[in-house]
């Protein structure tokens, strides 16, 4: 790794980014007189749920969306399995990793020394190691092999940082059990209602850890499956967590810290860059919120996204691709709550988008200029609908939601990055991937998910990995995991996943947009779908991507591999008995 981003910034700043919860009075500070109370402990902590992790935000979609044919975002080589070690969002996406990795070790070893409370600094040293664990978690599912640095101020001081050899990727697993390991005996079991990780936090990652792991070597481990299972069920029977009720109230910053978020970047807005949160302007539709710089309507949900939630259906492949249904928004049986809560259609209305206006109407949103004054009667969404989660709203929704203004590229809406239905899910795999999908348990933990998403669905008595599979798509669709999911299921069974890949309608649909301005100008007893202004056709031209079993790694930033050349991709890595290397 390149020795300048690796190691980026030893001495942190400690007041920037740390009111997502109390603040200590300022004052000037560096790493040796920080660290004197528990409160300046925890406020040194803070900053580690937000600011390293901000460049990583645009690989979050592109890599766990967009790769994954969630989303369409154009000529986008994430679209097309074309990405090299030059691209922007795979450098900054690295280096941010590796700088949550650097500030986890640096400010552990500092509260390690406080002169605190010890309660208080277990507590803080846990959140530290969580937080490494879960970089270590992206790194690995990312880019494979990688280099490990249990501690960034010895690398440095022996100078071997740009000699770092890979390590292979069953024993970087071993290396974030172990991590977890630690930072779940000094983390506290009573259940965080301020957004802080606990202990039944990190058991959540440790049990989808070790789903991960369980294919690594290229073929399912029982012992692996059961460690999920077993760190997942107490997650679910001992956390005093619970699913919320609602889906989408999950994504609205009036409950940025519920019991459903596990993990998440707790972002702030204040005067202090890469603390906030900027996927609104990555992900709205142009004129969402008064503070301008949004510009992300142009991509969206994919059509095989869309298709998956039941909004239309597409027959064949290839240039006999057609569109065979597509509901007008008066008959679309929309009986998965998630759908609206993840993609806007024709016919939806937020209330909590836009409420000082009576909430969004989408269709009046483009269409209609007395409603909304940048109307420009042009459809953004590529695919005929545009993204929800990861969005705010505009001011009024934000002050009212989180209780402060929104900024230029700004939030203080949290990211979630592991949540309870997410560890429900993970139960009810391992167990399945063990053969006891009939297990009382496991059905329960699938149908909690299923039936909070359609109330109407029976209850399942036994469960396959294809309803999980999708369960997981609709749940966790524009989380930033789908492709995850891919890269878990490709350590042991590489073929259904390019044969799946392959096979999604990946590409946009034309004329979405002349469809739906005859339906909001019609009269809509009369609406087709084949009229000649709304003549919808799948874009098939380019469909099929470009997918190899090498499509399921990442190449390394060019530049680490040109200063370190122990990480290029023609290089083996290495083994480490982790057990006998490191501890803590």
């Amino acid at each position: 790794m390149g020795v300048g981003m690796l190691f980026s910034a030893a001495l942190v700043c400690f007041t920037s980014c740390d009111d997502f919860l109390d603040r200590p009075t300022e004052d000037s500070y560096n790493t040796e007189n920080y660290y004197s109370s528990d409160e300046a402990c925890i406020s040194g902590v803070n900053y580690l749920y937000n600011s390293p992790w901000y460049d990583f935000q645009r690989g979050f979609i592109k890599v766990g969306e967009v790769m994954a044919g969630n989303m369409y975002w154009g000529s986008s080589p994430y679209l097309n399995f074309s990405v090299n070690g030059t691209d922007v969002d795979l450098v900054n996406m690295s280096y941010s990793l590796w700088s949550v990795i650097s500030h986890c070790s640096t400010v552990y070893q500092s509260i390690s020394g406080a002169t605190a409370s010890q309660a208080v600094k277990n507590q803080c040293m846990g959140e530290c190691l969580a937080w490494k664990a879960m970089a270590y978690f992206y790194l690995v599912r990312s880019f494979g092999d990688v280099p490990i640095v249990h501690d960034n101020s010895a690398t440095l001081a022996a100078g071997d940082y740009n000699e770092l050899s890979k390590v292979e990727k069953a024993d970087v697993y071993e290396y974030i059990i172990l991590t977890l390991e630690k930072a779940m005996e000094l983390l506290p079991k009573e259940k965080s209602t301020t957004g802080r990780i606990d202990y039944y936090c990190a058991e959540g990652l440790m049990a989808k850890v070790y789903l991960t792991k369980a294919g690594v070597s290229g073929s399912l481990n029982n012992e692996d499956l059961a460690k999920a299972a077993q760190y997942a069920k107490d997650v679910i029977d001992n956390s005093g967590r619970s699913l919320m009720p609602e889906y989408e109230d999950i994504f609205r910053g009036s409950n940025n810290n519920s019991d459903e978020s596990l993990f998440a970047w707790r972002w702030t807005v204040g005067a202090h860059w890469t603390c906030q949160n900027s996927l609104q302007s990555d992900l709205g539709i142009e004129g969402f919120c008064e503070v301008g710089n949004v510009w992300g309507g142009w991509g969206g949900p994919s059509a095989d996204l869309m298709e998956a939630f039941g909004v239309y259906t597409i027959e064949g492949t290839g240039a006999d691709a057609r569109l065979k249904e597509f509901p007008s928004p008066d008959s679309r049986p929309d009986i998965d709550k998630r759908r609206k809560a993840t993609m806007m259609l024709p016919g939806d209305v937020y209330p909590y988008f836009w409420r000082d206006k009576g909430g969004l109407d989408y269709l009046k949103y483009i269409y209609d200029s007395n409603y909304n004054e940048s109307a420009t009667g042009q459809l953004e969404g590529p695919c005929g609908s545009n993204n929800v989660k990861h969005l705010y709203g505009n001011t009024a929704d934000h002050v009212a939601e989180m209780g402060i203004a929104d900024g230029r590229m700004a939030s203080a809406l949290a990211t979630h990055i592991l949540r309870l239905a997410d560890v429900y899910l993970v139960y009810a795999e391992a167990m399945t991937l063990q053969g006891k999908g009939s297990d009382a348990s496991a059905c329960d933990a699938y149908n909690k998910v299923h039936q909070r998403a359609i109330p109407t669905a029976a209850a399942v008595n036994s469960l396959t990995f294809d309803m999980i599979w999708k369960e997981r798509r609709l749940e966790l669709a524009g989380e930033g995991d789908r492709w995850y999911d891919y890269v878990r299921r490709a350590y042991y069974d590489v073929d259904a996943c390019i044969t799946e890949l392959k096979n999604q309608h990946r590409n946009q649909l034309w004329n979405c947009n002349a469809l739906y301005k005859a339906y909001f100008e019609s009269d809509r007893s009369t609406w087709n779908i084949v009229t000649a202004d709304g003549n919808v056709e799948y874009n098939y031209e380019t469909a099929v991507p470009n997918v190899t079993a090498n499509s399921f790694v990442l190449p390394f930033p060019t530049e680490d591999v040109a200063l370190n050349p122990n990480v290029g991709s023609n290089v083996p890595p290495v083994h480490v008995d982790i057990r006998n290397t490191y501890s803590y």
